[in-house]
């Protein structure tokens, strides 16, 4: 990385960034397979409620999803699980 790819003024915090942003995107490769993985379990209890006469969705417990993730990351969170939730339904 050089100074002018991060913003950085030194070459030392150049560095310093691009290890970073290195780690973040393997961190964001990590997430990305977490939330397929949660997609697909989401789509294994979707098919098993539909096969036995239930709904798709359970509102309650997407309410307990939302509520978890407020209450871990805040406000932020709620949207954040809104979006997974989004992702996650309706795939079967």
């Amino acid at each position: 990385m050089t100074v002018t790819d991060t913003g950085a003024r030194t070459d030392e915090a150049a560095s310093l960034i691009g290890d970073a942003r290195s780690r973040i995107d393997a961190l964001d490769d990590r997430i990305i397979g977490l939330i397929q993985e949660r997609m697909a379990v989401s789509a294994v209890i979707q098919e098993a409620r539909i096969s036995s006469g239930g709904r798709r969705v359970n509102l309650a417990r997407e309410m307990e999803v939302l509520g978890h993730f407020r209450d871990a990351l805040g406000k932020p969170g709620t949207a954040l699980a809104m979006t997974l939730l989004e992702l996650c339904r309706g795939r079967i």
